[in-house]
């Protein structure tokens, strides 16, 4: 028998398997004060970090297009690369203020980054691959190579 109690989360009460009360663990007053105890206005800045961006993989006629939804970035906080047809797309922000006024001073940072990599097919023109980034969406062209192109369909006649 180890001697762990555990603890049952019904409201503010902690109560074990046979209906008495325990004391709060470490973690669960924790999650109490991170869960009711903090205003909104706190906690909404409390984690900055850049989730994983979206991916649409669009396969059109002449190229495939990738998208991702990235907004409030400039073009300087991309990295895309290309390396033994593996395609590599990051982005890191960093972010600082400060306010003085009379009788405090707050000073705030931030990061945030992510990285998405993608095996690209052999049918890709390596050499002529673009990027554009406007209004928040990141698109990155990717030119098929003429062979690898679908052609048209085509009727066939019956002599």
């Amino acid at each position: 028998m180890n001697g762990l109690i555990p603890t049952v989360k019904s409201g503010n009460e902690k109560s074990n398997s046979l209906g008495f009360r325990t004391l709060p663990t470490f973690s669960s007053w924790l999650d109490d004060i991170f869960e009711s105890r903090l205003t909104p206005d706190l906690t909404s800045n409390f984690n900055r970090g850049m989730t994983l961006p979206a991916v649409n993989v669009i396969d059109s006629t002449d190229d495939y297009v990738v998208e991702m939804a990235i907004p409030g970035m400039s073009k300087s906080d991309f990295d895309i690369s290309l390396d033994n047809q593996i395609l590599t797309i990051s982005a890191e922000e960093k972010t600082t203020s400060e306010e003085n006024e009379e009788h405090y001073t707050r000073r705030e940072f931030g990061y945030a980054s992510f990285k998405r990599s993608f095996s690209l097919p052999d049918s890709v023109e390596s050499e002529k691959i673009k990027a554009k980034y406007e209004d928040g969406i990141l698109k990155v062209h990717l030119p098929k190579k003429e062979e690898a192109k679908k052609k048209p369909i085509r009727n066939i006649k019956i002599s």
